[in-house]
């Protein structure tokens, strides 16, 4: 019989300690101890599956060999950029976000959109019937999709073993629970503890497996940090669930770029890959309205045009507000006070809200430019002309610092149909401007910029 103790766990980091603590020693968070019985499998435990692979030897590196085209193809352009080119198999794929955002949606469409590959979707929290209904809506048909309503994580990898799928959903790793582990379902121990052995499943049978996990109030996954550490690759499906467009992003990936992201369009038909973003998060104009800019960006090494809005009105009480949504608002803080020595606008008793339209997170400094603009419109309701894109760092001397990968940036404006794009003079070493079908405005300092843009 398996032995029992007693142990208690950080809900935050997973650290563990023999006796309750106030103050988590690993995270510095307090009252986050929780006590769970956990227990010790017996030494002669067999495993759940059998491998068919030999046993693991020493060999030199120079010896492995590794086929790069084994890779599986999603049938999803975004999804095999994310990944990095396509599934791996044998890796452990964590895919979080907050509820109803999709993420079931995202991995049922594609698990039916294989037509040769078998998939096992595994339930924890739905019926088959409704898992069937859902799958109707999205409207794609397949034969070797297979679904399964299960918790314990043993029938699980019994069934996994018989049917021998190509790749393995779990929705969700929350819901799953270990006989052995005497803690209640979804405890950190039952947590960790199937993740591991799911993990040790995908290496010896080399089956893909795809892990759903929830989300807590702050908005990183539930569970124990060991628990990202475990896995491959850790996707975010985010986005507003009154907007239609979801942002799927790689904060992990040991086997590809962690900068790249997938956009996708939520319908009532499903999910629909948006190829062309730049369309998307720019909104159509019918009149000039100030406080309105377009930045240049790179996510990863897609280059995307970004719609900033801002709005500056009179302070109505005595401190004034400065709210983002999309940035940074230290960074914001900064570019403020720069436009405030730099340009000469007093920006001190004035409220700032900025937004990036199409609920995208921006950290690329090549925006900087675009939100100093769109503010200085604002406040003087000069509005910026529509075929005008801008791309460039400000620093705290007013100084229009280079970007990386300019020629990406403006290819894509010049692509969407803008007539002119602002970049810093530092990018023009190099830059060959004839081979570009659009004006090239090189400016040095944020004023002579604004002066031009602006006059």
């Amino acid at each position: 019989m398996a032995k029992s103790k007693t142990t208690f766990f950080c809900q935050n980091c997973g650290a563990n300690s023999a006796k309750w603590v106030g103050k988590c020693p690993s995270c510095s968070e307090w009252n986050t101890y929780v006590e769970e019985i956990v227990s010790k499998p017996g030494k002669n435990e067999e495993e759940i599956w059998t491998s068919d692979l030999t046993k693991n030897i020493p060999l030199p590196i120079q010896d492995i060999t590794y086929d790069e085209k084994r890779r599986i193809n999603t049938r999803s352009q975004e999804m095999n950029r994310t990944l990095g080119g396509g599934i791996v198999p044998g890796s452990l794929i964590l895919v979080g976000g907050e509820p109803g955002i999709g993420k079931s949606t995202l991995l049922l469409q594609m698990a039916i959109g294989f037509k040769e590959l078998i998939t096992l979707y595994v339930s924890g929290e739905e019926s088959p019937e409704q898992i069937r209904m859902r799958a109707e809506r999205i409207g794609i048909k397949s034969e070797n999709c297979y679904l399964l309503a299960e918790t314990s994580l043993k029938a699980i990898l019994n069934h996994s073993n018989q049917l021998k799928p190509d790749i393995l959903i779990i929705d969700s790793i929350q819901t799953l629970f270990m006989d052995e582990i005497e803690s209640s379902i979804g405890s950190i121990s039952q947590v960790r503890e199937c993740t591991g052995k799911l993990m040790k499943y995908a290496k010896q049978t080399g089956v893909p497996v795809f892990l759903i996990g929830h989300v807590n109030k702050e908005g990183s996954i539930a569970g124990p940090k060991v628990l990202e550490h475990m896995v491959d690759t850790v996707l975010q499906f985010e986005g507003d669930r009154h907007l239609s467009y979801r942002i799927l992003r790689t904060s992990k990936n040991r086997f590809g770029s962690t900068s790249e992201i997938g956009i996708y369009e939520m319908r009532e038909s499903g999910l629909r890959e948006v190829t062309n973003p730049s369309e998307v998060l720019i909104s159509p104009r019918e009149a000039f309205l100030s406080g309105v800019a377009i930045g240049g960006t790179l996510e990863g090494n897609r280059p995307l045009l970004i719609e900033v809005q801002s709005l500056v009105s009179p302070a109505t009480y005595g401190t004034p507000q400065r709210s983002t949504t999309g940035f940074d608002s230290k960074r914001l803080s900064m570019l403020i006070a720069v436009l405030e020595k730099r340009i000469g606008i007093r920006l001190g008793t004035q409220d700032i809200f900025l937004n990036i339209a199409g609920g995208i997170k921006v950290n690329d400094p090549a925006i900087d430019m675009a939100i100093c603009a769109s503010i200085f419109s604002s406040f003087e309701d000069i509005p910026v002309a529509d075929e005008i894109c801008l791309s460039a760092e400000v620093g705290l001397g007013g100084e229009l610092r280079a970007v990386n990968r300019v020629e990406m940036r403006i290819n894509e404006a010049a692509k969407m149909g803008f007539k002119k794009i602002y970049i810093s003079k530092h990018n023009m070493k190099g830059l060959n401007i004839q081979k570009f079908l659009i004006e090239i405005k090189p400016f040095g300092k944020l004023t002579d910029a604004f002066e031009d843009i602006f006059r």
